[in-house]
């Protein structure tokens, strides 16, 4: 059974960082695509970063881009968002999905982070 499970979130002051990562267990995949996903209270998610399986493509939302950077590291099966310069506006929970192939998609439990202002 897949398996993806997030950590890294938490509280942090604006302008500070924070690492998220999304490790998937129970499969190995070898063709994928990975993005990460938000939703703040009272929102709509929100796409804000995708990869490709062999990191030649990234993908970010304007919001974002400049701030965050998305990686993955093949060998250990696992994803990472490097988020900084954080705003309020940042504050939501944070889901990765794994897209193995077309109509096939997993999702992670999600991870809050939280800004100060």
């Amino acid at each position: 059974q897949v398996q993806l499970v997030e950590s890294g979130g938490g509280l942090v002051q604006a302008g500070g960082s924070l690492r998220l990562s999304c490790k998937a267990s129970g499969h190995t995949f070898s063709n994928y695509v990975v993005a990460w996903y938000r939703q703040a209270p009272g929102k709509d998610g929100e796409f804000v970063a995708a990869i490709n399986w062999n990191g030649a493509n990234t993908y970010y939302a304007d919001s974002v881009k400049g701030r965050f950077t998305i990686s993955r590291d093949k060998a250990m099966n696992t994803a990472y968002l490097q988020m900084n310069s954080l705003e309020p506006e940042d504050t939501a929970v944070y889901y990765c999905k794994y897209v193995v192939a077309q109509g096939v998609s997993y999702w992670g439990q999600g991870t809050q982070v939280t800004v100060s202002s």
